[in-house]
């Protein structure tokens, strides 16, 4: 049974690298179900492969699981920021297709 999701969530840094990495924060729902069906097949870091797209941009990455808070995040890398015109505090629309 595919895993699929659409959100709205807010665009933030990573604390450690403000300048190279941004993610969104999963809904806790969506989290709680990835992590009891995908507890197997969890890679390194507790990652889980995605497909995901944010306008018109998809792309094959994994969330991680968030250190603090017990939800997933999704990074957002550089080249779908510049295509979207999103800055970190902005709302990103996302979908989100679990790989496995």
């Amino acid at each position: 049974m595919p895993l699929t999701y659409e959100f709205t969530a807010t665009l933030w840094p990573w604390e450690s690298r403000r300048d190279l990495w941004t993610f969104v924060t999963l809904p806790d729902d969506a989290a709680d179900e990835i992590a009891a069906l995908t507890d197997t097949t969890a890679r390194g870091f507790g990652a889980v492969r995605v497909q995901a797209r944010v306008g018109t941009v998809v792309w094959r990455t994994s969330v991680f699981p968030q250190s603090t808070g017990g939800s997933y995040v999704l990074p957002v890398k550089r080249a779908v920021r510049d295509a979207n015109v999103l800055k970190v505090g902005d709302p990103v629309s996302v979908w989100l297709d679990v790989l496995g």
